[in-house]
């Protein structure tokens, strides 16, 4: 399976009432595919705001995202949480879901050992015949999944790569020392460009639901051997790339979206709307 270059991990919708709106889901994900040129949809990750989703939630957003993308792009279903059993749960019904592949974030808060996160990784792939992408987020679960941890995940047949947030020192070792088929993508928009240039796939990202078009414009660029053209798209998108992450993710982005015509509601609890001089930021980010 290949998830290809550029993966959007989508924001989820809201309506006023704060629950899904289904209508909005739908344009948001045409919208990601036709627009923004992603190659695949993160459902139900961090920025799709997964703690707060119920597993109702998260099996209705799986369907509906499978049934709207319409083989447009991959779908990767976020099933991760801190609650091994839990996780495979949630991954066998989104394999009956019809997705595409899973998203399997370090368990936050518990701070298992190395070998707890082995084990942990290997029981949901095992529960799965879907490939499966780890998510490694030490800013977000206080963990580290270690390049030795990762490198030995790697060989279960069904885990195809890493969404590695670490460092790019880690990035490279990754990149340098798994199998030729694993690939390594960023989660951190501003090194999309310095991934790709020490062995690295791709990105997952948030930026790319304003940004996506010229984010695969550089991807491109850098893979035709137009470096200088690629660091001029890096360049100019470098302000988005950290703008974004002013307020608690996803907050900015869904507040950007709105300002681009694509009302996808606000946040839910514990997260809240930008403060005014955060709006007024974002405004002048987008030039609003």
């Amino acid at each position: 399976m290949d998830f290809g270059r550029l993966i959007t991990a989508m924001v989820t919708p809201f309506d006023d009432q704060q629950e899904i709106d289904w209508g909005q889901t739908a344009k948001l994900i045409n919208y990601l595919i036709e627009e923004q040129r992603s190659d695949s949809l993160v459902v139900c990750g961090t920025t799709g705001e997964s703690p707060t989703l119920s597993d109702e939630e998260k099996l209705a957003l799986f369907r509906f995202a499978v049934k709207q993308s319409n083989g447009r792009a991959k779908i990767i279903a976020g099933t991760g949480s801190n609650d091994t059993r839990h996780s495979v749960h949630l991954t066998k019904l989104a394999e009956e879901a019809g997705v595409d592949g899973i998203l399997a974030v370090t368990p936050y808060y518990n701070k298992p050992s190395q070998e707890g996160l082995y084990q942990h990784f290997k029981a949901m792939a095992e529960a799965t015949k879907l490939p499966v992408l780890l998510y490694n987020i030490p800013g977000r679960s206080v963990i580290n999944l270690s390049v030795e941890t990762t490198l030995r995940l790697a060989q279960i047949p069904n885990i195809v790569g890493t969404k590695d947030c670490a460092n790019l020192e880690q990035l490279t070792v990754i990149a340098a020392a798994a199998p030729s088929q694993f690939k390594v993508y960023s989660g951190d928009d501003s090194m999309t460009l310095a991934t790709l240039a020490i062995g690295g796939y791709g990105i997952v990202s948030v930026s790319s639901h304003i940004i996506g078009s010229t984010m695969k414009s550089m991807i491109e660029a850098y893979l035709q051997g137009d470096v200088k053209r690629a660091a001029e798209l890096h360049q100019q998108s470098f302000p988005m790339f950290k703008g974004l992450f002013e307020c608690p993710n996803p907050v900015a982005v869904k507040y950007a979206l709105g300002l681009r015509g694509l009302s996808v509601g606000g946040v839910r609890l514990p997260l809240v709307a930008p403060s005014e001089s955060e709006a007024l930021f974002i405004r002048n980010l987008l030039n609003h």
